[in-house]
């Protein structure tokens, strides 16, 4: 936290880790009038809400599905295999990613076989976007069901009976008592991944974009990393990334106060 007044100074290497002189907000200043920020800015902000709007609910909806699932060895095949992505390193998924949507690779080897023509996904930038949430489905949705797994657990069974004395179907039965049940694990959830919405996975982007996916790839963590490692601009990444960690913080504190009154749950 001391680090961040290297934002509002003069930092050089190889001089004071506070940096040699006050410029006040400078380099507030300096990224604010940069174009190629606001860019940086609205490509993660696109790319946090699609991981959000995709990433958040599905591991509900595979958590109700497995929940339903009556025989306890095909349960734990299916959990094992939708867990087994969230292991994986990332290079190895950037790779398996690359591999997938190369030229010479399967998805354009189908595309070749029904008489489309081939794409280069990884050098299209309007395709960056639909390749990154697709794998960060597949590599987290199966992880995310482990908790609303353990929620389900701590549920009356007395409910569900209740509600079929009722004459509940299934599907009432979800709606009416399994959702109301995990409700406060999906809403604390909820309040966490929004905290986190403007830091989208620096490491995956960064291995998958190229100057040629710049446009719609570039994300302020990779951003960043360019200005501050490559470009040794330590004070302007240091504004930057501060930026970010405020916007981080009012987008948690909106979202809990926007739950505590609505649904009545909160992180505090």
């Amino acid at each position: 936290m001391i680090g961040n007044v290297i934002a509002f100074r003069k930092f050089e290497p190889g001089g004071s880790i506070f940096g040699e002189e006050w410029v006040g907000l400078r380099y507030v200043k300096l990224f604010l009038n940069d174009p190629t920020f606001w860019n940086v800015f609205t490509n993660t902000l696109v790319l946090g809400a699609l991981t959000l709007i995709f990433c958040f609910p599905l591991p509900i909806v595979l958590a109700l599905l497995l929940n339903e699932v009556r025989r306890r060895t095909l349960k734990r095949f299916l959990q094992s295999v939708s867990y087994l992505p969230h292991f994986l390193s990332m290079v190895i998924v950037a790779g398996l990613v690359m591999q997938m949507t190369s030229l010479d690779g399967p998805i354009n080897a189908f595309l070749d076989f029904v008489g489309s023509e081939k794409v280069s996904f990884m050098q299209d930038p309007g395709w960056f976007r639909t390749i990154y949430v697709s794998s960060e489905v597949w590599q987290t949705v199966g992880w995310g069901t482990i908790l609303y797994l353990a929620a389900l657990t701590t549920i009356d069974d007395q409910l569900y009976e209740a509600a079929r004395m009722d004459g509940a179907g299934r599907w009432r039965q979800i709606w009416h008592v399994t959702l109301p049940g995990i409700r406060p694990t999906a809403v604390t959830l909820l309040i966490l991944n929004i905290g986190t919405f403007m830091a989208v996975g620096f490491e995956k982007v960064l291995l998958l974009y190229n100057p040629l996916t710049y446009p719609t790839a570039d994300v302020i963590s990779t951003y960043l990393y360019r200005m501050g490692l490559e470009a040794s601009n330590f004070s302007y990444a240091a504004a930057i990334g501060l930026f970010e960690a405020l916007v981080g913080l009012v987008l948690i504190l909106s979202a809990n106060v926007i739950s505590r009154r609505t649904v009545g749950t909160s992180l505090w």
